[in-house]
């Protein structure tokens, strides 16, 4: 850097602090304009003192001398040395609280590392397993084969879902003071990016819309809070009414319970299948279906006052209790479901006439004929009736707990109901691109084992008062790194996960002292 005087056409000089830059002359600043020799001797000095301190901002340590500068230069050397000594880095703040978490529960006591690895990955990479044999090499240098994965899930038993059942029933059973008490169950639909069925993939009434696909039925059996405790896998096209006694009988047997109470939405529910839970002994509490109770019954709940959040009740004889509640919300919730499907009724069938295009048949409509057009109207007098039922919610019983209880305990089946969106938004266990029979149920089963995992860190995160959600926790874990260091002296490798003050709200998960009071 050097001062330029710059003459002007008035004839005044700029003076000018300039560099050359790659073999061109670069403007840095201009210090002033100078018409006298005593101003441009005046700007000359400041642009001397500009220079020098540009050269002090960009050289802080030219001013020193001696000692201090050899202390300087060390310890830039040392700093050298160490990043050349870093042999590698990993993005693995996730994968160490969820060992944890997965030690913590159990699991470890299957030694199996791929096991463990595939379970981490549908956690905080859920993915194809192809997209998972890459995520495993850019992020932890694991050369794990697709190839490998595939063999092993191919070799997956039955033996350890058995396993994975039993650790997650005595971890739940220990979470829960020893006593489960009361089983949730119900039921949704898998369904596979394929076009054609086999023994287990059948197309079937598809809870996500998917009826052109084949499927399979995942029933899943969890306690109060939404543990998971067993799960069963059963045909697409199967009624899902009669997946939920094999299921609820197998696992009472085996784990030798006593004093529970099944829980279980209408839908699964029939007379047949009523009858075999009391043949059985068992405690239950369905959702009913009053519309299609007797007549006297019937009459009775239309009857009586709507009240809101208030609970009557129907002996039925024989122990069994219909319980029938009212509720205001529920009732606007009606009422706008209802106008709301009369609404699209009345657009789609304004000319009177129903065409092929207004039928559904999954997906089959091109392999109708129809000759002319079927006259088709709205009862308007069976809206006004089917509005009496609105606000109200039945429940049938053959407990002698209190109705309050009972209506607790129904509304808790939400907790399924939430374990699935987990199960398919989180760990993304569908759509499934998977065509044997055992490689669904180790996909499946390794989905089980995650849910578990995702349910106890959210239960621990909330025991600690740390009041984030897990994926939030996943999400700020995942920029968390842990760099391996050489030391050629000492011939050993040290390793240091790096903790940034962002992530001080969950840096209790990195410490000995959080886990070993877990």
């Amino acid at each position: 850097m050097y001062i330029r005087k710059k003459k002007y056409p008035s004839g005044n000089l700029g003076i000018i602090v300039v560099e050359k830059v790659s073999g061109k002359m670069k403007e840095l600043a201009t210090i002033g304009i100078a018409k006298t020799d005593d101003e441009i001797e005046d700007l000359v000095s400041q642009g001397r003192e500009w220079i020098d301190r540009e050269q002090q901002r960009r050289h802080p340590r030219l001013d020193l001398f001696g000692e201090e500068r050899e202390r300087c230069e060390a310890e830039r050397l040392n700093a050298e040395q160490f990043l050349s000594n870093i042999t590698n880095i990993t993005i693995d703040g996730a994968d160490l609280i969820l060992d944890r978490v997965f030690d913590n529960v159990g699991f470890n006591r299957i030694e199996d590392e791929v096991f463990r690895k595939l379970v981490k990955a549908r956690l905080s990479y859920p993915a194809s397993k192809a997209a998972t044999v890459e995520y495993l090499k850019n992020h932890f240098d694991d050369d794990v084969s697709l190839s490998k994965i595939y063999r092993y899930l191919d070799r997956l038993s039955d033996s350890q879902h058995q396993i994975v059942q039993d650790i997650s029933v005595e971890h739940t059973r220990q979470i829960l003071g020893g006593h489960i008490g009361v089983l949730f169950y119900d039921v949704t639909t898998l369904y596979f990016e394929a076009d054609y069925e086999d023994e287990l993939r059948k197309t079937g009434f598809s809870k996500e819309g998917r009826h052109k696909n084949p499927q399979i039925i995942l029933g899943l059996l969890v306690s109060i809070d939404g543990y998971p405790l067993a799960y069963c896998i059963h045909e697409g096209n199967k009624y899902e009414g009669h997946t939920m006694l094999p299921v609820v009988t197998k696992f009472v047997r085996k784990y030798n319970l006593e004093d529970f109470i099944v829980v279980a939405d209408s839908g699964l529910m029939n007379n047949d299948n009523i009858a075999e839970l009391e043949g059985n002994g068992y405690k239950y509490i369905i959702g009913a279906k009053i519309k299609n109770e007797s007549k006297k019954i019937k009459e009775w709940i239309l009857e009586q006052p709507k009240v809101d959040r208030r609970m009557v009740e129907y002996d039925k004889g024989n122990g069994q209790r219909l319980l029938v509640g009212y509720t205001e919300d529920r009732a606007r919730k009606d009422a706008y479901n209802r106008d709301k499907g009369i609404r699209r009724l009345e657009k789609a069938y304004k000319r009177g006439t129903l065409t092929k295009d207004n039928i559904n048949k999954r997906g089959y409509n091109k392999f109708l004929t129809m000759q002319g057009d079927v006259k088709v109207s709205i009862n308007y007098e069976k809206l006004e009736e089917d509005a009496r039922w609105d606000g109200l919610k039945g429940y049938v019983t053959n407990t002698i707990i209190p109705s309050e209880e009972v209506y607790a305990a129904y509304h808790n089946l939400w907790n399924v109901e939430r374990a699935f969106r987990i199960s398919k938004s989180k760990i993304e266990i569908r759509p499934m691109f998977h065509f044997t029979r055992r490689r669904i149920e180790a996909h499946v089963c390794i989905c089980f084992v995650a849910l578990k995992v995702y349910k106890e860190l959210e239960r621990l995160l909330k025991l600690s008062e740390i009041r984030m959600s897990v994926d939030k926790v996943l999400a700020l874990a995942q920029t968390i790194v842990t760099i391996q260091i050489n030391l050629p002296q000492n011939k050993e490798t040290i390793s240091k996960t790096m903790l940034m003050k962002r992530h001080q709200r969950i840096a209790p998960l990195f410490t000995d002292e959080f886990w070993v009071t877990r």
